[in-house]
């Protein structure tokens, strides 16, 4: 078989995660170009020369881990139970805000004397058989519950609809994915109060090998991490401009600076505004000068910062969305890196 040269990014084919998948990409700058929603490729204008592919989650995970595939956005809780062992897979950023679930274990409402782990324990002795528990995760299943001590137990592997399994008799309880609680609610049965496994969201996943062998692997790997980290910062900013009157920057500065969230990320950028009164001579005061002020500020600190701004003497106040806030060199990368040269 001839070396594969393209590059391939997989995401889901279907479902909530597909949309916001495809979503997430498009407002990171990547769209994701497929003109026939029936075909399972498309491409990423602004990244040539990568193949978007589309898979089931727990598919996504296993092509990364074989390298059929190299890139993958898929739930971190599968990528947990799929990614083997020996390192082949790489979780290179492991929160996308979007996806949130909990993986959990979950009792039939009946078990009124089942509310931990601990009694779940106790539970399974009293039966005098194993605990019989329908998942579709046995790996991360099987470790946490032996480590809590419920034992025997006997897990019932089941890609279909989980919830119903302790209402016809073919397991006893549940562990599963749990987003609002909902689903357990309708079929009778609880999440124990300390049986929470792993929480998950999606995650951007890699091939470690083909990181560490193609150059071009690792580059789109950068862009991906540069745009999704510049993302993610930016949601949680905003910029906010004013107009403000002082002798210097210097002194603007200083105001700004005794403030409690007026900082910004390094610091606020100063700069003189030319005003009318200005180019007439003997007209301007010659004291104090018109700067224009802007800062960025955290998205849950906004209300403070303008009372602050304004507290100082700034004025016209406006605020915008920022689409990017672009690191030297985000953090994620420099870890991805030190991984990939682990021997």
């Amino acid at each position: 078989m001839p070396e594969r040269t393209e590059i391939r990014l997989s995401l889901p084919s279907k479902g909530r995660l597909a949309e916001d998948a495809v979503n997430f990409l498009a407002a990171c700058g990547l769209h994701v170009y497929k003109p026939n929603p029936r075909q399972y490729a498309a491409t990423i204008p602004a990244l040539p020369g990568v193949t978007v592919l589309f898979q089931r989650p727990t598919d996504i995970v296993v092509s990364v881990r074989d390298g059929s595939v190299d890139f993958g956005i898929t739930g971190l809780d599968v990528t947990a139970e799929h990614g083997g062992g020996n390192g082949e897979v790489l979780v290179l950023h492991e929160s996308l805000g979007f996806g949130g679930c909990r993986l959990a274990v979950a009792v039939p409402e009946s078990w009124t004397d089942v509310l931990t782990l601990a009694d779940l324990a106790a539970h399974t002795r009293a039966l005098g058989r194993p605990l019989r528990v329908a998942t579709q995760f046995p790996n991360l299943a099987g470790n946490f519950l032996t480590r809590n001590g419920i034992a025997p137990l006997a897990l019932v592997t089941s890609e279909g609809t989980l919830e119903i399994a302790p209402a016809i008799g073919y397991a006893d309880c549940i562990v599963d994915l749990v987003a609002s609680g909902q689903t357990l609610m309708d079929n009778r049965l609880r999440a124990l109060t300390d049986g929470v496994i792993m929480r998950s969201e999606a995650a951007l996943i890699a091939n470690r090998a083909a990181l560490r062998n193609r150059s071009d692997v690792l580059s789109v790997a950068r862009t991906l991490l540069e745009f999704t980290e510049a993302h993610l910062r930016a949601e949680e900013h905003y910029l906010v401009v004013a107009n403000m009157r002082g002798e210097t920057p210097q002194a603007i500065a200083r105001q700004i600076f005794s403030q409690q969230v007026l900082g910004g990320l390094q610091g606020p950028t100063i700069a003189p505004v030319v005003v009318r009164e200005d180019l007439v001579e003997g007209v301007s005061d010659g004291s104090l000068h018109w700067h224009a002020v802007q800062i960025v500020v955290r998205r849950d600190k906004l209300i403070q910062a303008i009372a602050e701004l304004r507290a100082i003497g700034g004025s016209g106040v406006v605020v915008t969305p920022v689409t990017y806030i672009f690191e030297e060199e985000p953090a994620r990368y420099k870890a991805m890196m030190a991984a990939v040269r682990e021997a």
